[in-house]
């Protein structure tokens, strides 16, 4: 009878930890990006290391946390561009929301954009949106919205530098991803992509060398 009066309160404050880490982590990530140690999200918590560890044993089950809310958002809205009319308006228009997404937080972008920090939760997700995106490309090329041999790296690529202008300049100039966005964009939809495309393997390697 004493023991299960007392559980209730227990696992009422064990949430209360769980969603206090949750919420430091994700506030510390979201301007610092994933590098944030263990020992910063303990401290500006104002709970000891085996707390964060009892929740969250490995670092992928606090990303895995952190972040699928968000992942799931991103995967929604490339099943939206994919559903546009016109396929040029679908894919400007998931870059810039992914982007913007990724602009609130910067450990999201980090996420999105590197994969050797990746959980197999994000790396689902690029396997759901990477067809997704190829198919509006395929449409766009048809349309000549887009050159011929455009393909889903070119726009990893894209996604990448946008990314990494972003990050440079939170602080200076949080709005400048948007000017790149528009830069990359014409960019692309003007070049000259003859030769041979690249091959679908280096999506991955574009996002696994951005932490090396």
């Amino acid at each position: 009878m004493y023991v299960a009066e007392i559980d209730p309160p227990l696992r009422r404050d064990a949430e209360r930890n769980r969603q206090l880490l949750l919420r430091t982590a994700y506030d510390l990530m979201a301007s610092a990006g994933l590098d944030v140690s263990y020992e910063d999200i303990a401290r500006a918590a104002g709970t000891g290391m085996g707390t964060i560890y009892r929740r969250f044993p490995q670092r992928q089950d606090l990303l895995d946390a952190l972040f699928s809310e968000h992942i799931d958002t991103v995967i929604d809205l490339a099943e939206q561009a994919a559903r546009y009319d016109d396929a040029w308006a679908g894919l400007t228009w998931f870059l810039e929301r992914q982007l913007e997404i990724e602009a609130k937080s910067r450990g999201l972008g980090e996420l999105l954009r590197s994969r050797n920090q990746a959980t197999a939760l994000v790396q689902r997700a690029h396997e759901r949106m990477t067809p997704l995106v190829a198919g509006l490309i395929a449409r766009a090329v048809r349309a000549g919205q887009l050159p011929a041999g455009a393909t889903p790296a070119d726009f990893a690529a894209a996604h990448v530098m946008v990314g990494g202008v972003m990050d440079a300049s939170r602080a200076s100039a949080p709005q400048l991803w948007r000017r790149a966005l528009r830069i990359a964009l014409a960019g692309l939809r003007h070049a000259d992509l003859s030769g041979d495309s690249p091959d679908d393997v280096v999506i991955d390697h574009l996002y696994n060398d951005q932490k090396n």
